[in-house]
């Protein structure tokens, strides 16, 4: 493998003039500049990433800390901000955390110069300090600037008009814990029924601090009627989905589930109806926001995916 000593000597300059040149400073003669990038094309000259972080103070590693629940997701996140990143020159530098705490210790760790900047994905609880100057990527009841987010009211209204369509009226909803994801879930509910002169059900309404299991054996216990399940997580719309076959009622012909929120290239063909989400677009946009070329994003509007 050639070094910047062999660098050097084919293009009769000294070890310092080719480190200018591979670091676009200026000062160096043309001529001289010519003769380094024939010599790192001749001999395929590859800098040492390392040699080159400590000089400049500059990384060119990004620190993705992975919040999400399912490590399903996880991939399809991570590969479009792999992709994405790659594109600028730009490594990823991976941590999980699933916890406030773990996304904590993981802030503190990343902060002390392994990466130039810091992004947190898909978290679903209460982020701490350390993350607020992090990109946070579809992370509920964020704030700020450095965030790429999910129009959940959208998504909860597209997804019930749908239902609507499929002769459900009775449609319950597990939503999200109590936060400002949760109210825009439940507005967009709330305006698909009132397009339809439909009356609101408080009883049909779950804020998921129990588990869906939970959720639905009270829904069946109160004797409550549903025709459909309106869920904010793929993998606990199987689990629904699954737990409703136990209960005896066939999906989708009984009850029809369907998610707010999937990934398509995580799933595939999914198995219920969902929103799917451009995830290249959100890494887009996160990356956009490490560059300084992009802020203040209005929030990502998904689409409807079925299985049939």
């Amino acid at each position: 493998m050639a070094s910047i000593n062999d660098v050097s000597r084919l293009a009769q300059v000294s070890k310092a003039t080719v480190s200018r040149v591979l670091s676009g400073s200026r000062g160096v003669k043309e001529e001289s500049r010519d003769a380094v990038l024939r010599a790192v094309e001749i001999l395929n000259y590859k800098p040492n990433a390392i040699a080159q972080s400590l000089s400049s103070q500059v990384t060119h590693c990004i620190g993705v800390i992975c919040a999400t629940e399912h490590i399903q997701q996880a991939t399809g996140y991570l590969q479009a901000l792999e992709k994405q990143l790659s594109q600028h020159q730009k490594h990823l530098l991976l941590r999980f955390a699933n916890t406030t705490d773990a996304v904590a210790q993981a802030c503190a760790e990343l902060s002390t110069g392994l990466c130039d900047a810091i992004m947190v994905v898909g978290a679903r609880f209460p982020l701490p300090a350390a993350a607020q100057q992090a990109i946070l990527i579809d992370c509920l009841n964020a704030s700020g600037d450095q965030q790429v987010g999910i129009d959940y009211e959208f998504a909860s209204q597209t997804a019930s008009h749908y239902l609507f369509t499929q002769q459900r009226r009775k449609i319950a909803l597990f939503n999200f814990k109590p936060g400002e994801a949760a109210d825009q879930v439940l507005q967009g509910y709330c305006s698909a029924l009132e397009s339809l002169a439909m009356p609101f059900n408080r009883q049909l309404i779950v804020n998921q601090a129990e588990s869906v299991s939970v959720a639905l054996q009270g829904l069946i216990n109160r004797h409550i009627a549903f025709d459909a399940v309106l869920v904010t997580d793929y993998y606990k719309g199987l689990e629904v989905a699954e737990l409703l076959k136990r209960y005896q009622r066939a999906v989708p012909q009984e009850v029809m589930v369907f998610s707010l929120d999937g990934s398509v290239a995580a799933l595939g063909q999914p198995y219920l109806p969902l929103i799917a989400y451009p995830l290249e677009t959100l890494a887009q946009r996160a990356v956009r926001l490490i560059t300084g070329s992009g802020c203040d994003f209005p929030p990502l509007r998904g689409h409807l995916l079925t299985p049939y």
